[in-house]
């Protein structure tokens, strides 16, 4: 039963022939599963960290500034790794330049076509409300997946935990500011994570990974 040890599976080489990239929709290669899993919502939030940094710039709110600063150079940082390892870069090229077509747009309207300062603002606000909980409740395209398998490993135990605690110290912090924007894009996150909190416990993972080694 050595080979049915979890420490050998996670052990085991990595292939990199056409049998282990053959699920990678995007790449069609999975060098590096972390980052080929989340390539396309790295490019969202990318976008969304950009969007509060613009309102946050607009508000001369440091912390808003700081924070997505940083949040919008580790995912450059991302999004260059990634197309770093995945051998189609021209597909991942083609949806960069589309996002990088879709801010020069955003900038466009918000500083050329909006001359009024409160008027931008309350609409960039929307914008990055809008583009917020749209991220936010992405995950929910998995619930079907996951309840018709009744498997969670598509779901992510530490990403739920780190999805619950950003948004509820933004949720905290745009209703410490009276901030509707902040407040109210980032409660998604805490209902959303809520769900998969109990999708993990209804469906725990250590039956999946059993029946995972038990099939390999």
């Amino acid at each position: 039963m050595r080979g049915l040890h979890p420490w050998h599976v996670l052990r085991r080489p990595v292939r990199l022939g056409p049998q282990a990239h053959a699920n990678d929709p995007e790449c069609g290669q999975r060098p590096v599963p972390a980052l080929s899993h989340h390539g396309s919502q790295v490019r969202g939030r990318r976008l969304r960290n950009l969007g509060w940094l613009s309102y946050g710039a607009l508000k001369g709110d440091g912390i808003l500034i700081v924070v997505n600063t940083v949040g919008a150079a580790l995912q450059t940082l991302y999004i260059l790794a990634y197309l770093h390892y995945c051998p189609r870069k021209r597909v991942v090229l083609l949806q960069t330049a589309t996002l990088l077509g879709v801010l020069l747009l955003g900038y466009s309207y918000f500083w050329l076509l909006v001359p009024n300062l409160e008027a931008r603002l309350q609409q960039l606000g929307l914008f990055c409300s809008v583009f917020t909980i749209s991220m936010y409740l992405s995950p929910l395209a998995d619930l079907a997946k996951v309840i018709q398998t009744k498997s969670t490993q598509c779901l992510s135990y530490p990403l739920t935990i780190a999805t619950l605690l950003t948004s509820a110290s933004w949720c905290l912090y745009g209703f410490r500011l009276r901030d509707p924007y902040i407040m109210v894009s980032n409660f998604p996150g805490i209902v959303t994570s809520f769900i998969r909190f109990w999708l993990f416990w209804k469906y725990p993972q250590e039956q999946d990974r059993n029946y995972w080694l038990l099939q390999t």
